[in-house]
This record gives C-alpha cells, sequence and structure tokens, in this order.
C-alpha cells in the first residue's frame, strides 16, 4: 500500500460518508450541517467515521412541527 492510495481512500470516504451524514443528520438532528461536517472530518480516521454513522443509526428521529400538529 503506497500513501496515494490511502489518500484516495480519505477522499472518497468524505464524500460517501458526508452524502450519509447529512441524510441521517436530517431525519436525526435539528442541525443537518453540523451532522455532515463531523461526518467528514472523521473520515481522517476511518474507524471514527463507522463509529459515527453507527451512532447517527441509532440515534431517534427528531418529530418535525407538522407532526405534533397533526398528533394533537
Amino acid at each position: 500500500m503506497n500513501i496515494t492510495f490511502i489518500g484516495e481512500l480519505v477522499l472518497y470516504s468524505m464524500f460517501i460518508v458526508g452524502a450519509i451524514s447529512y441524510y441521517l443528520g436530517k431525519r436525526k438532528t435539528t442541525a443537518p450541517i453540523v451532522a455532515t461536517l463531523i461526518g467528514i472530518g472523521l473520515c481522517i480516521v476511518p474507524p471514527l467515521n463507522i463509529v459515527y454513522l453507527i451512532v447517527l443509526m441509532l440515534k431517534n428521529d427528531v418529530s418535525s412541527h407538522s407532526d405534533i400538529e397533526t398528533s394533537a
């Protein structure tokens, strides 16, 4: 393995994890941009980005304001 391969792996994982983090961040948090930036930042250490995505998946969904109005 050379360093170029590792750099490309980190670069590609930033796009993939960034997209998944944004999708999960929209459903699971009130600040999807922050969730995306954290996911992208954790791509430097690949096991951490996988753990972060698992934590986001296990988190409960944030209910929207319209869901609260329809249930009342």
